[in-house]
This record gives C-alpha cells, sequence and structure tokens, in this order.
C-alpha cells in the first residue's frame, strides 16, 4: 500500500474533530507526520498526501459550520450547497501551508431565507477554517464574497457574462474559475456547474486569443544568458521566487493549453497527461514540463517557512542558503528552460492570433 493511502486511512482524528481548536490541533499533528515523511516518498504521493489531509480539513470545517447554524437556532440549510475550492486547492497542489481560495454552488428556490442563510454560513465557516489554521485568500476568492457565492443560476449568468465581455479581469476570473473542485455538500451541484463551465468556455479564436493574453504576461525566471533570476534588493535579496519565477508560469501556460483543448481536469498533472495522451505540442517538451512540475512541488515545499504556534507559515522564496546548493540551481535552471521552451509556443500562438485581427 502507497504511503498516501496510508495517510489517508490516518486522518481520524481530523474527522471526528469537534471544535474548531481540536481540528487544528490535528491538523498541526498530521502536518509534523507529513513533513517528517518528506525526503522518505515521492513527491507526487507526498504532495497527494498532502492535498487529503487539507480534503478533511475543508470538510470538517464545513461540517462544524452547519452544527454551529443549528446551535444559534438557524437551522439546517435551507437548500443544498456544494462548498468547492479554487487555485492551488482546487488543483490539488497545496503545500503545508495554505490559504483560502474557496466558493459556494447554491441550490435554487431557497428564496430571501436561502441568501441569508449562506451568507452567514460563509463567515461561520471561514472563521473556522482561519481558526484552524488557513488565513483569508489576499485576492479575496473566498466564500465571503459575493462574486464566489451564487446560486447555480448566479453561477451560469456570472460565467456568461465573464465569457462575453473578456476584459483582463474577466479572464482572470475564468481562469481562477477552471481550477474549480468540488470538497463536500451536494456533488451533483458541483457537476452541473462543470457542465455549465465547459458550454460557456467552448474554444473559440476569440477567447483563446485573451487566454493567451493573460497567460504570456507571466514569465520564467531567467534571464537571457540562461541563469536563474534571484531577488536583486531588499528582504529576500539572494532568493529565488519559486512560486511566481517556476511553480505558477508552468500552472499558467499549462492550464492555458488545456482549455484550449477543452479539458476538463484541475490538477497540473492531469491536464499534462492529457495532452501528452493529445499529443497537443511536441511530447518531450511536455515531458520536460512534467518533469518541471514536479520539480516545482518538492521546491515550494523547501522554502523557508516559521511555526506559528505549531502551525506553518510557508514563503515563495528560496532562501540564499539553499540557492548556494549546486544541486538545486542546476535543477531549477532545467526547469526553468523547460519553461521557456512553453512559454516561446505560447506566443507563436499569439503572434498568430494577433495577427488574425483577433
Amino acid at each position: 500500500m502507497s504511503e498516501a493511502l496510508v495517510y489517508e486511512n490516518n486522518y481520524a482524528g481530523i474527522r471526528a474533530a469537534s471544535s474548531p481548536r481540536t481540528l487544528r490541533a490535528e491538523r498541526v499533528k498530521e502536518q509534523s507526520c507529513l513533513w517528517g515523511n518528506f525526503g522518505t516518498m515521492p513527491i507526487p504521493e507526498w504532495s497527494r498526501a498532502v492535498n487529503l489531509m487539507h480534503d478533511e480539513v475543508m470538510i470538517r470545517a464545513a461540517y462544524l459550520a452547519e452544527r454551529v447554524m443549528e446551535a444559534e437556532g438557524i437551522g439546517a440549510p435551507p437548500v443544498p450547497y456544494a462548498f468547492v475550492t479554487f487555485g492551488s486547492g482546487g488543483r490539488a497542489e497545496q503545500t503545508l501551508w495554505s490559504d483560502q481560495d474557496n466558493g459556494l454552488i447554491i441550490g435554487e428556490g431557497g428564496g430571501e431565507r436561502s441568501g441569508i442563510y449562506y451568507k452567514y454560513f460563509a463567515g461561520t465557516l471561514t472563521k473556522i477554517l482561519e481558526k484552524a489554521g488557513y488565513p483569508p485568500c489576499p485576492g479575496n476568492v473566498m466564500l465571503t464574497n459575493p462574486l464566489w457565492r451564487r446560486t447555480l443560476d448566479g453561477w451560469q449568468r456570472q460565467l456568461k457574462g465573464w465569457r462575453d465581455e473578456l476584459q483582463w479581469e474577466h479572464v482572470r476570473y475564468l481562469n481562477m474559475a477552471s481550477d474549480m473542485r468540488f470538497i463536500t455538500g451536494n456533488r451533483e451541484l458541483a457537476a452541473e456547474w462543470k457542465g455549465i463551465f465547459q458550454k460557456v468556455m467552448e474554444p473559440s479564436d476569440r477567447l483563446t486569443s485573451a487566454l493567451l493574453r493573460g497567460t504570456v504576461r507571466h514569465k520564467a525566471g531567467l534571464n537571457v544568458l540562461g541563469q536563474v533570476i534571484t531577488e536583486p534588493f531588499g528582504d529576500h535579496a539572494g532568493s529565488f521566487d519559486i512560486k511566481y519565477g517556476l511553480y505558477m508560469p508552468l500552472v499558467n501556460g499549462l492550464r492555458c493549453i488545456a482549455l484550449q483543448y477543452g479539458i476538463q481536469e484541475t490538477s497540473t498533472i492531469e491536464r499534462l497527461r492529457i495532452l501528452i495522451q493529445m499529443e497537443a505540442i511536441p511530447g518531450h517538451w511536455l515531458e520536460a514540463c512534467r518533469h518541471s512540475f514536479h520539480s516545482s512541488l518538492k521546491l515550494r515545499s523547501l522554502a523557508s517557512y516559521s511555526d506559528h504556534e505549531g502551525n506553518p507559515q510557508g514563503s515563495p522564496y528560496l532562501s540564499p542558503s539553499i540557492m548556494k546548493q549546486k544541486d538545486v540551481v542546476r535543477e531549477l535552471r532545467e526547469s526553468l528552460g523547460a519553461v521557456k521552451l512553453l512559454y516561446r509556443t505560447l506566443q507563436r500562438q499569439l503572434r498568430f492570433s494577433e495577427r488574425k485581427g483577433l
């Protein structure tokens, strides 16, 4: 039995947590165990175990939120809901430290009471997750934001609106939405949402051009000489931003291609697997991207962090001491080289689209 499956069976403490305090304590315990196995498990398996742990915490937090609503006399959910996650959670690519990127899909027919209930539920669930160690999303992609908490019909109108306008911010929202993953509640609502999203995102020249323009803004952290670009000044001088220098360019570039081909999978690994099967772009490039992505997962977890009350606090930076390790720099350079090739492909696609006047 794989280590990840062993972990999947060992989250009983999280599943039984009776309060935000005990939920946090169980999360800290499991994280300590996972960190202790970081060097002994293959990175894809270790990452899967980490994300299973986060899923269990979120599922239990939603359960506790419902119990709070009942205890305060507000009652049970008036209509079904699906609690979903976006960002690295939606892609099942969280590190041990993670903030909140989430939303709600609410069933129809609840009227005004449903709106009041789920506004309060969103605040309650957010506070429980904060107490369990998940800070709010800096970009406010959260179920407390009405933009990410809607009925199924409301979601459909909003997604179509973003798709019709395709302003820069709307394209960014569509990219975020494409990473949506169901966590708990009514799975059928999430499946219906997926069907709506798939129709909204049917490939077209105009949509492809907008996705490409929004993606090629991000660049890999290599200079023209093929050297890794570290921070030149400030508190992080000599450090490398692993999140925005390697990980996000890979995620964004592969997502852009996956959306062009109508791929519904949300995880980068699955998107890669399907793209390789489809021979979407030269196979050796995609294989290089897969190797680079595994490296990015490993190096993100090596980024410096400090414990705050037993809970890891992440940093996107590889410290100067890590950047002095020749094997790390070599791995980074190879990985960034693969990203550079990927972005050349995207830039060629964009130039072709622009010549067509899109």
